[in-house]
């Protein structure tokens, strides 16, 4: 029997700062999403060179590109704006040099927040900086507050996300001010909400599986909806040996 998918999942970084050294760290819900789905998760420090890299991405069956702080838009050529909370430069580095290497060995990869942004830029696309502002009729993304906020989005017809969620509307949980504004052309929109914002993205080559998400299925992934999003992402990587890694 083939061993259960080996499934890479970038961490974050914090910093040093005084009293507190610096550590990776990693929201629960991805790797107990992953276990969930029949997989298991290997966890990827913030490497930022290719030859650290390359083997470890050589070995996996798959990538989950998860969601954090903001890219710098100094980075990419737009001005500096207040409501940015910049994720980590060593973070960054290494985020970019994986989603490079992703693209480059097509490996099968499910990006989620800020992953979704990033592989997009990677690919030759940008975003908005801050979408109260760029896109002034759209509706909110993120509670203010801090809570959880969500909303609804809609597939579109043919795509892999309608395989994968059906036709029409669901509800997802959103937490972010940036957002797609173009898309690389390597990717076909999959889902929008009700502003004309692109919620989800997937790769044009049929063999594949590239999905980028905006919201983030790894809150509340042991509901049905989020899981039917990591079960077919690791069905993508393993095939028809993931329901017997999963049975035994």
């Amino acid at each position: 029997m083939k061993d259960r998918p080996l499934i890479g999942i970038n961490m974050d970084y914090r910093a040093f700062v005084k009293g507190r050294a610096p550590f990776s760290v990693i929201h629960s819900g991805y790797y107990e999403c992953v276990l969930s789905a029949g997989a298991l998760p290997i966890m990827i420090p913030p490497l930022f060179r290719e030859h650290d890299l390359t083997p470890i991405l050589d070995r996996l069956d798959g990538v989950i590109l998860t969601g954090g702080d903001d890219l710098d838009p100094v980075k990419m050529n737009l001005g500096f704006h207040p409501s940015v909370t910049v994720m980590n430069e060593r973070r960054e580095a290494s985020d970019r040099l994986l989603c490079k290497l992703v693209l480059a060995k097509k490996k099968p990869v499910l990006a989620i927040g800020v992953g979704m942004q990033e592989l997009n830029v990677v690919a030759g696309g940008s975003l908005y900086v801050h979408l109260p502002e760029e896109l002034p009729k759209s509706m909110p993304h993120r509670d203010p507050q801090g809570g959880m906020h969500r909303h609804i989005i809609v597939c579109e017809p043919g795509s892999r996300m309608e395989d994968i969620y059906g036709p029409g509307e669901i509800c997802v949980t959103s937490n972010h001010h940036q957002g797609v504004r173009k898309l690389a052309p390597i990717f076909r929109a999959g889902a929008y909400s009700p502003d004309g914002l692109i919620e989800a993205y997937e790769g044009k080559e049929k063999n594949w599986f590239a999905v980028g998400v905006q919201w983030h299925p790894e809150n509340e992934g042991n509901i049905s909806l989020d899981m039917q999003l990591f079960e077919a992402f690791l069905e993508a990587t393993a095939g028809k040996t993931l329901a017997l890694a999963k049975a035994s």
